[in-house]
């Protein structure tokens, strides 16, 4: 099948392995570095925003976010998110990756300094502008998903095309490592300009007033990694890809390429035939031939990421139990407001360290030798299995002298969800689509994933509650229970493992043979000329 492929990308698709790629790793994967970073360091804030604006004179308790303020902090960048993706992936196949790959990045570089400057004159006042600048941020990083992944997969060669993928996703790692970080670096410094007492000893003054620089420091600096990558995202030429089959401009390509690749490649007269040819054969996205030749496709890749997202975003509720358990987060009132900060910020880093990043980088060393439909595979089922194993004993793990257990099977869950679905259901949409629809497709499936976080981070958080109202965390009702919220997790696992089936493996194969566009329009010339004959 590869002589019907253009030639240019027959040899982007042999090239050896060069600097280009590294090159173009660090550019896509320092977007999703910041992605990380804005998208999980709210978290690590959100205790601080309720000592500062919700603390009630004379109160036995730290002030809190009430339920209906946090979920609006916590999730609306997730909203944004999924919004940006749909958005932004369409864009990116109407003009093209790269003109819109800088939108993005100025967008998230914006909202985060605006995220942190927000002010006015009530709490209610600053949560809502903090909110508004933060589903602006999830917009723009919600349009970095489907062009990060379509850029890196149409720029690598066949060979090694998953590991780049899957290396840019793994730079969330240490997007989270960052956050945590700056984190404790920040809160380290202001702790010690401006000592406080614990909020059992002096309630008011556990709480500085510079504690309000703090959470605004953190917020902002996820602005710098992306304004430091700018000037190359706008360096890179566009994708060979796009410039060969959606521009059709063959001879761009082989400019752009000799450039890149540091050899000369010359236009070929049957890569300016399949251009003309191609323009007879187009279908139109969600066409009865679109879903012929990828309808199950689509469904695979946006059921899967679904899943795995539900799956993914409820297992932080688990994280207050196991920082408690294992003495990594004392009792609030014991603690100051920044120094709560701090150990918030070292438990979820230690977290992110030795279970968070090891994951990616397994998929990143062992995509492309044993396939990403194994490592979705393996990943499913052994969420399954740990979810499975903490739930049905649920009442052994409580125990005090099996908690660190349950702190092993928590890691393992994580490890097997990075090292599995959270990394393939990224790559995957990526190479198996048209490149017309490459963009929009990811964008598609991931929108579906967030869909999915929400449902995780938002509907078991009301699920995961004690079924007795009077056990329930304050202002939420009664739910199913902790326990019960692990069996339907580890269900929807099994569900994921199950849609896997449907989503074909691209080990090795180009991505003009996945998306089944070599040459589009030859069969059908070389089938009328035989009738002819």
């Amino acid at each position: 099948m590869a002589k019907d492929q253009l030639e240019v990308l027959n040899v982007l698709d042999q090239a050896k392995t060069q600097l280009y790629h590294f090159t173009a790793v660090v550019i896509a994967g320092m977007g999703f570095f910041t992605d990380a970073y804005d998208l999980f360091c709210i978290s690590l804030v959100t205790k601080l925003l309720g000592r500062i604006y919700y603390y009630v004179p004379g109160s036995s308790k730290p002030g809190s976010l009430p339920p209906n303020a946090a979920s609006a902090v916590n999730g609306v960048a997730l909203c944004g998110t999924l919004a940006g993706q749909l958005f932004f992936g369409w864009l990116g196949d109407k003009l093209g990756r790269k003109r819109v790959y800088g939108i993005t990045l100025m967008l998230m570089v914006g909202c985060s300094i605006a995220s942190g400057l927000s002010f006015g004159s009530s709490p209610r006042a600053v949560m809502a502008t903090l909110c508004f600048f933060r589903f602006w941020l999830g917009f723009g990083i919600g349009g970095d998903y489907p062009l990060s992944a379509t850029i890196m997969a149409e720029y690598s060669n066949k060979k090694t095309r998953g590991s780049f993928i899957a290396a840019v996703f793994a730079m969330q790692g240490f997007g989270i490592l960052a956050g945590g970080t700056v984190a404790i670096v920040v809160s380290s410094i202001f702790s010690a300009a401006y000592p406080a007492p614990p909020f059992a000893v002096d309630p008011l003054g556990s709480t500085v007033p510079q504690a309000d620089y703090v959470w605004r420091i953190i917020l902002m600096f996820g602005a710098l990694p992306a304004v430091l990558t700018y000037y190359w995202r706008m360096k890179m030429p566009e994708t060979p890809r796009y410039t060969a089959l959606v521009a059709k401009n063959a001879e761009k390509t082989c400019a752009d390429m000799s450039k890149v690749l540091q050899i000369d490649i010359q236009v070929e007269k049957q890569d300016l035939e399949c251009q003309g040819r191609g323009e007879t054969t187009r279908f139109g996205l969600f066409s009865r031939e679109f879903l012929r030749r990828h309808g199950l496709h689509l469904l695979g890749t946006t059921s899967t990421w679904f899943l795995l997202d539900i799956a993914y975003y409820s297992q932080n509720l688990f994280q207050k139990d196991i920082f408690s358990a294992v003495g990594w987060l004392p009792a609030a009132k014991s603690m100051s407001a920044l120094g709560e900060l701090y150990k918030i910020a070292r438990a979820q880093t230690l977290i992110a360290l030795c279970g968070t990043v090891p994951g990616y980088w397994f998929t990143v060393f062992l995509i492309d030798r044993i396939g990403r439909f194994t490592i979705q595979s393996i990943g499913f089922l052994f969420m399954s299995v740990f979810m499975f194993a903490l739930a049905l004993p649920y009442h052994h793990w409580t125990l005090k002298e099996n908690r660190i257990g349950f702190v092993v099977m928590y890691g393992l869950t994580f490890f097997f969800a990075n090292f599995g679905p959270n990394s393939t259901t990224f790559v995957v949409p990526a190479e198996i689509f048209p490149a017309r629809f490459r963009a929009t497709c990811h964008g598609i499936s991931a929108a579906s994933g967030k869909a999915g976080a929400i449902v995780g981070a938002f509907g078991f958080l009301y699920a995961s509650q004690n079924q007795d109202k009077a056990k329930a965390d304050p202002g939420f009702p009664a739910g199913i229970g902790m326990r019960n919220s692990l069996i339907v997790l580890a269900v929807i696992n099994l569900l994921g493992l199950l849609m896997t089936l449907l989503v074909p493996e691209s080990k090795g194969k180009s991505l003009e043979e996945m998306s089944q566009e070599i040459c589009e329009g030859t069969e059908n010339h070389a089938t009328n000329e035989s009738a002819i004959v």
